[in-house]
């Protein structure tokens, strides 16, 4: 999965203590790992040091991997796929970049059984108040990873909302990921609605890109927030386009992947 680039911290004195606590480094060891596409694949890791590992969906953890003599160029931020259950098992959803330095090394050399050094959770990519407006969750390929950790437990916890749409916007079929998981979740799930789009591959459901699809359904400018979370392009032509459908800028979260 793509890093997160950037994240801002707000802190009083106490807060400080508490952000100094959740960015201690910590092993992890990969207990499993599935090809779920040819470029795609989930990690369970599994925290030893930690009883229980809590976060909130949306977050991320850093790992520090040996590419680099700088520490803070070793450095890589992925979203946790999983929901917070009280365990102390997470899954990251990862791509396997072409000429990525960290994505290659988690390809080539980290097995079942290997250790990974980790921190977290971080983050602000958090679910706000569904309860009282239509939810909008936007992604591109492995951005969908914080969107089903906020999925799951919204359905596990029963937390109350009106309507969610996920727009996942991807190549090919072949490309979908979660497609079983999302397909049962709109089934099983009153109020959630799945909205996979391609765009390069003609099929049966919605083609091109995730703009077009949410532009379709929010036309009656009920009150919503826009979640978006993908690469820079992605997420400036969101901005410009949600503003321009009448909506204020502050109907917009965006988690920046680059």
């Amino acid at each position: 999965m793509l890093g997160v680039i950037k994240l801002l911290f707000r802190y009083s004195g106490t807060n400080l203590q508490i952000r100094n606590m959740l960015l201690q480094w910590q092993t992890g060891i990969v207990k499993r790992i599935e090809q779920v596409t040819s470029n795609t694949r989930r990690y369970w890791v599994e925290l030893p040091e930690t009883a229980s590992f809590d976060f909130k969906p949306g977050q991320f953890i850093t790992l520090d991997l040996p590419i680099h003599e700088q520490r803070n160029k070793r450095w890589r931020s992925y979203s946790i796929a999983s929901m917070p259950n009280g365990s102390n098992m997470i899954e990251l959803l990862i791509v396997h970049l072409e000429g990525g330095n960290a994505s290659a090394y988690i390809f080539n050399e980290i097995k079942e059984g290997s250790t990974l050094t980790l921190r977290g959770p971080q983050g602000v990519f958090v679910l706000p108040d569904i309860a009282q407006r239509d939810i909008y969750m936007v992604c591109t390929g492995t951005g969908i990873a914080p969107f089903r950790s906020m999925l799951r437990y919204i359905q596990e916890y029963e937390i109350p909302h009106k309507d969610i749409h996920l727009i996942f916007g991807t190549r090919t079929q072949q490309d979908i990921l979660y497609r079983d998981e999302m397909e049962e979740l709109q089934k099983s799930m009153p109020g959630f609605y799945y909205h996979p789009t391609l765009s390069r591959e003609e099929w049966e459901g919605n083609k091109g890109y995730v703009h077009t699809v949410y532009e379709r359904l929010a036309t009656s400018m009920q009150p919503s927030i826009f979640m978006l979370c993908g690469w820079r392009p992605m997420i400036d032509e969101g901005k410009q386009r949600i503003q321009a459908m009448g909506y204020d800028k502050k109907d917009i979260i965006a988690e920046l992947y680059g």
